[in-house]
């Protein structure tokens, strides 16, 4: 008969790697909130997440590289929270369905501002023209703006440039408001310039 502790012992006692990757990444970024990119060190990271400073190695090459995996759950996490507005829209509510991007976008990125900025702003290495426009929010835009043509919504010629030129947009309203240290973010304001810009840029009235 099997005891509870013979049991407990043949359980694994390392995890999966990436729950591992996961706690290192939750780890730094609970660091890199309260003290900076700079002064936070690869020791903290891995104390913070428990495991032996090798381990870090493992999955990341250093901070820059863990900045980057961050960058990319940031905008994961950030597309997940748009598909999901846009979704609960009628299939042929392209109008809507713009709308509600520019909507769960900006609020998006408000939500999340202190990490976009440590993630992004925090880097050491400056922004390449393609990491500007490179990058799954973009994309996934560019495919509803190119929908919407196909189904007769709004006339467009070039999808991809319109994507560009509104998350352009969507950046540079947050930036702005969050330059001028408004005491409070009008988020309404902001919302309300960044849907008429949207509807404006494919055609449509405001």
């Amino acid at each position: 008969m099997r005891t509870a502790t013979a049991t407990k012992h043949r359980r694994p006692r390392t995890k999966p790697a990436e729950e591992r990757r996961e706690e290192l990444m939750i780890a730094a970024q609970r660091l890199f909130l309260k003290h900076g990119v700079g002064p936070t060190t690869i020791e903290q990271i891995t104390s913070g997440a428990d495991v032996a400073k090798g381990t870090f190695y493992l999955y990341f090459s250093s901070k820059e590289d863990i900045l980057a995996a961050l960058g990319q759950h940031f905008a994961e996490g950030l597309l997940a929270g748009i598909k999901a507005a846009i979704a609960a829209r009628p299939n042929q509510d392209w109008k809507g369905k713009l709308a509600t991007w520019a909507r769960a976008g900006m609020a998006g990125y408000l939500d999340s501002i202190r990490l976009h900025d440590v993630v992004f702003a925090g880097s050491h290495r400056p922004p390449t023209r393609e990491g500007l426009v490179d990058n799954i929010i973009i994309d996934h835009l560019s495919g509803l703006l190119q929908a919407g043509a196909d189904a007769g919504a709004w006339p467009l010629d070039d999808a991809r440039s319109t994507a560009v030129f509104l998350f352009s947009g969507l950046h540079g309203l947050v930036d702005d408001a969050c330059i001028i240290k408004e005491k409070r973010v009008n988020r309404d304001r902001l919302v309300h310039l960044l849907e008429k810009f949207c509807l404006r840029a494919v055609g449509l009235p405001s």
